[in-house]
C-alpha cells in the first residue's frame, strides 16, 4: 500500500498488469520483433532514466520480478492481470492466460487472474473459455479487438459473432470485460481500436460492466461520450497514467476530461506493467494536484478521497476483493534467490 506523510494508508489495485514473454526465441515472424519493440519504446520514453530495465530483461521478466515490483517496491497491494494470446505473432502465445497464472501463483491472495477471448474462434473459443473458467474461476476477461487471427485483422464489438461469448460469460457469472480500446502497436491496425462500439454492448448487456482499457486514448473525448451515457462503463488509466511524467500538461488536460466525463468512481488506476512499473507513477500521482480553475473544470476534487477511489477502491468494488484483507497481508515472501538479489540491490 501507499502511506501519505501524513500517514494515511492507501489501498493500490494495479487494474493492468501482464507477464509475457517477448523472447527472439519465442517470435514467429518478425512482428514479434516489431510488436515487443514498440512496447519497449514506450517504456523507455516513460520510465524514469534510473529505473529503465535492459531490453533483455524487458522482452522476459518472469513471475518472481513481477512480484517484486508490484508487491514489495510497487506499493501494489493487488494486481488484475490481462492476457493476450498474439499467436500470430509469437509460438507460445505472447501474455497467455497459463503464462499469467505463474504470478497468480506465487501471490494467490493478491493476483486477480481475467480470461481471454476471441471471438472469431466460435464453438472451439467458447469451449476453451469453458474450460479455462472451470480451471481458473474468472471474474473477468480481456479482450483485444486489434489482434490479428489468420486474415482477420480486428474485429468490431458491434460485430454479430461477438453476441455469443459477452452471452457465455453471462452464463458462466463472468461479468467483467476488459476491451483494449487504446494506441496501436505496430503491426496492429489503429481502426481496430475504435472505442465507439462500445455503447452498443454496453446498452445490450447492462448487466456486464466493460471496462474500457486506455480509456480509448487518443480517442478520450469518444470514450468520455461513451462512459457517459453507460452507467457500467469504467475507463482503465493504463498508459494515461503514464503520461504524468513524460508530458505532464497532456496527462492533465486527459484527466481533467475523464474527472468531467466519467467522474472519479468508474476510473481505474493502471501501470500497464511491465511496460513500465507502478511505484513511480503512483508516487507522481500521489503528489499530483488540480488548481481551483483545473477542478472546476473537471467538476470533481482530486482529493485524498478521489485518489483513494482511483488507485484502489473502484477496482475492489467492481471485483468484490475485501479492503481491509488486502491491506492487511504479510509482505510477500520471495524466493530466496530472488530475494537475496533484491537485498544486493
Amino acid at each position: 500500500m501507499f502511506v501519505t506523510p501524513e500517514g494515511e494508508r492507501v489501498l493500490v489495485v494495479d487494474g493492468h498488469t501482464h507477464l509475457w514473454d517477448g523472447r527472439p526465441s519465442n517470435w514467429r515472424n518478425d512482428y514479434g520483433r516489431t510488436f515487443i519493440d514498440t512496447f519497449w519504446s514506450g517504456h523507455v520514453g516513460f520510465t524514469p532514466t534510473d529505473k529503465r530495465w535492459s531490453q533483455e530483461q524487458f522482452r522476459y521478466y518472469g513471475a518472481e520480478k513481477a512480484a517484486r515490483d508490484l508487491f514489495v517496491d510497487g506499493y501494489c497491494d493487488a494486481a488484475i492481470m490481462l492476457p493476450v494470446d498474439l499467436r500470430d505473432f509469437y509460438k507460445d502465445g505472447f501474455n497467455t492466460t497459463d503464462q499469467c497464472s505463474e504470478l497468480k501463483a506465487l501471490c494467490p491472495e493478491r493476483v486477480v487472474l481475467n480470461g481471454r477471448i476471441d471471438p472469431r474462434e466460435g464453438a472451439r473459443g467458447l469451449a476453451r473459455l469453458e474450460s479455462d473458467h472451470d480451471r481458473f474461476g474468472f471474474k473477468g476477461v480481456k479482450l483485444y479487438t486489434g489482434e490479428w487471427n489468420g486474415i482477420s485483422r480486428g474485429y468490431r464489438l458491434s460485430d454479430d459473432f461477438v453476441r455469443p461469448y459477452l452471452e457465455k460469460c453471462r452464463e458462466l457469472g463472468i461479468d467483467i470485460v476488459h476491451v483494449h480500446k487504446g494506441p496501436t502497436t505496430h503491426p496492429l491496425d489503429y481502426d481496430a481500436f475504435d472505442v465507439r462500439d462500445v455503447d452498443q454492448v454496453a446498452t445490450s448487456f447492462p448487466d456486464l460492466k466493460f471496462v474500457v482499457d486506455h480509456c480509448g486514448m487518443p480517442r478520450i473525448d469518444d470514450f468520455c461520450a461513451v462512459a457517459g451515457q453507460e452507467p457500467n462503463v469504467y475507463g482503465g488509466l493504463a498508459l494515461v497514467t503514464s503520461f504524468i511524467r513524460a508530458r505532464p500538461r497532456h496527462f492533465k488536460a486527459m484527466l481533467i476530461e475523464l474527472l468531467w466525463g466519467v467522474g472519479p468512481d468508474r476510473l481505474i488506476f493502471g501501470s500497464d506493467y511491465a511496460i513500465t512499473s507502478p511505484d513511480w507513477i503512483i508516487e507522481a500521482f500521489m503528489a499530483f494536484e488540480l488548481d481551483d480553475e483545473d477542478t472546476t473544470e473537471a467538476g470533481h476534487a482530486l482529493d485524498l478521497e478521489a485518489k483513494r477511489k482511483i488507485l484502489g477502491l473502484n477496482a475492489a468494488r467492481l471485483y468484490g476483493l475485501d479492503v481491509d484483507a488486502l491491506m492487511n497481508l504479510p509482505p510477500v515472501d520471495l524466493p530466496a534467490a530472488e530475494a537475496s538479489r533484491h537485498a544486493a540491490e
